[in-house]
């Protein structure tokens, strides 16, 4: 079925094949989870192009869909593939495509077809990876699932006199340990003034004995990633502190609160910006509200000012707003959403109220 739609995009954007390079659209569309493959859709033909290290894996995985192991790069081979084919219009992702890739596809064909056979075409495999099905609905549920009992543990562990750095490292054992593959990021833990870092790697420093301390975290389940960033704070908040998480904690509410099929990205955007505007924080609030999750930690669709895109059932994004004081400190909470015919989802629900250490 996906494959289908695939061709169908393909056909509305005037292309008669499409040459699909991107691993995680490669993934989407064929099973196929190897680190070097391309794949090919012409008419009602899906062929996948991979070396001889995946001989096995790719039969294995790529039920459905001819396998041609290669002995030159796979994208030259697939491109071979095009030219024998007769095809006259392919198309192929321009934002994941680079000038030198491009010119290669090129030169894999001959020489009459090298000007006009590849179209660029915007991000339709990515377009579709946009809406989750229900199965891959249930794997990030319990991805969601996992982030959120990991932050649950994290809050016996964290203490005065840790790293930044042990914190992120204990997370990540732990990540592994109960089934991740991975983690969807390099862990983010930024504490005291580092934490109005928006992407503070955690470092060698020391947690502070009275401050803000910031999770921001991912893992991966059968290829699909979660993503979750909490704050707590150690000690006794001094005056001011308490006040800006709670205005923090009421955006990204109202964020959330906005999501359902039908609004707009920049509605969502709003939502929670509007809070921080209110309280006199937006000028502290330095990205987007959000964005989508799947394969990839970030995907389509954004949710920021100006983004006209409208939610449909069965996207899965991010509501993140935060503020960051750069001398003081930072708040950032953030939680994933499912859309449904409802509204919003919260598939992390995990404690969002003040939390001292």
């Amino acid at each position: 079925m996906r494959k289908k739609r695939a061709v169908a995009a393909a056909k509305a954007a005037g292309v008669d094949c499409l040459l699909v390079t991107h691993l995680p659209d490669v993934r989407y569309l064929s099973g196929f989870t190897g680190s070097n493959a391309a794949l090919v859709l012409a008419g009602g033909r899906a062929v996948l192009f991979t070396d001889g290290r995946y001989t096995a894996q790719a039969k294995a995985e790529a039920v459905g869909t001819r396998v041609v192991i290669a002995k030159k790069p796979a994208v030259a081979a697939a491109c071979e593939w095009i030219d024998a084919a007769g095809v006259k219009r392919c198309g192929f992702d321009a934002t994941q495509t680079t000038v030198a890739a491009l010119e290669a596809m090129r030169k894999a064909v001959s020489a009459k077809l090298r000007r006009g056979i590849f179209q660029p075409v915007k991000p339709l495999v990515a377009g579709l990876r946009e809406v989750k099905d229900v199965e891959e609905i249930a794997v990030m549920r319990k991805a969601a699932s996992l982030g959120c009992r990991l932050f649950d543990g994290m809050l016996s562990f964290i203490q005065l006199g840790l790293t930044e750095v042990a914190v992120a490292a204990e997370l990540e054992h732990a990540a592994r340990l109960a089934g991740a593959e991975a983690m969807s990021f390099e862990t983010i833990v930024a504490s005291g003034e580092r934490s109005a870092l928006p992407h503070g790697r955690a470092t060698q420093v020391k947690l502070p004995r009275r401050g803000f301390v910031t999770l921001d975290f991912g893992v991966i389940v059968n290829g699909y990633c979660s993503d979750m960033t909490r704050t707590v704070h150690m000690g006794k908040a001094l005056p001011g502190e308490r006040e800006v998480y709670d205005a923090v904690l009421e955006a990204q509410e109202a964020g959330v609160a906005k999501v359902a099929p039908g609004v707009t990205c920049a509605e969502v955007d709003e939502a929670a910006r509007s809070v921080l505007r209110r309280a006199g924080l937006d000028k502290y609030f330095s990205h987007s509200t959000g964005h989508g999750v799947g394969l990839e930690i970030h995907e389509g669709p954004r949710l920021a000012a100006k983004q006209t895109q409208v939610l449909e059932e069965g996207m899965v994004v991010t509501v993140e707003p935060g503020v960051y004081m750069p001398g003081k400190f930072g708040v950032r909470i953030e939680d994933m959403v499912l859309v449904t015919a409802a509204g919003g989802e919260v598939l992390t629900p995990s404690v969002k109220a003040w939390i001292e250490l």
